[in-house]
């Protein structure tokens, strides 16, 4: 009985290596994909392409070893959690690779095109928060730090608010310019994107809350994206117009 514990526990500690080094490619691939996009830089643009087909054979990895637990030792209580956990957080980073992924997809649509810098800084920004917030909570589930988690949980708010902000900024730039409006609509998905990488951090975050008491959290998480509300002003021709 004691062996099959300390078998359980040491594949339980394998698992949890795993997802950290998932964890360290969906970061890796999020930080080259924004890179890539502010640089539009093809070739760095098709290596995040690349890496993504790595963190899709990392999650079946992870998926199969974690149900070849379950049918071996069928755990209960927090060991199952544990399980349960790193099914749903390797699909959760799964689901990041492909955001990175998409925005990859978008530098190779837009190159060649008219762009200005300037307009992909505040993407770039909100992508350190959103990077800062995931790093956070993979580091919180290696330790099983609810505070931690919870704090991630909480700060959700923060890449809501920046994305709706970037979202009245490319509009403004779409009706000033129109010649900018097929640049800034594939910018305007990768910032999504990034918003939507926020969502999947604090997604984790609930699961190591789930994992450390039993519960998911009580109360609803706080969303500040706005943007489905922004009307459009038409009103005012855009500049260079008779």
């Amino acid at each position: 009985m004691q062996q099959s514990v300390r078998d359980r526990e040491r594949e339980l500690q394998i698992l949890a290596g795993e997802i950290a080094e998932m964890g360290g490619l969906a970061e890796s691939l999020v930080m080259d994909s924004v890179t890539a996009l502010t640089r539009i830089d093809s070739q760095l643009a098709r290596t995040v392409i690349a890496g993504d087909q790595r963190l899709d054979t990392m999650q079946r990895k992870v998926e199969n070893h974690a149900v070849e637990m379950i049918s071996a030792h069928r755990p209960t209580g927090k060991p199952l959690r544990e399980l349960v956990a790193a099914l749903r957080i390797s699909s959760d980073l799964e689901r990041v690779g492909d955001l990175a992924k998409n925005n990859a997809k978008r530098v190779l649509a837009i190159e060649g095109r008219m762009h200005q810098h300037r307009v992909a800084l505040g993407v770039e920004h909100m992508s350190e928060i959103a990077l800062e917030q995931l790093k956070t909570v993979l580091d919180a589930f290696t330790s099983q730090n609810l505070s931690a988690a919870l704090d991630v949980r909480n700060r959700d708010d923060e890449v809501d608010a920046i994305y709706t902000s970037i979202f009245r900024e490319l509009l403004t730039y779409m009706m000033e310019d129109p010649r900018s409006i097929t640049f800034c609509t594939h910018l305007l998905f990768c910032a999504k994107n990034i918003e939507r990488i926020g969502d999947h951090a604090t997604n984790i975050a609930e699961n190591i809350h789930y994992l450390v008491t039993g519960e998911q959290p009580a109360e609803a998480r706080v969303k500040a994206d706005t943007s489905a509300y922004l009307p459009a002003d038409f009103s005012k021709p855009p500049s260079g117009s008779p």
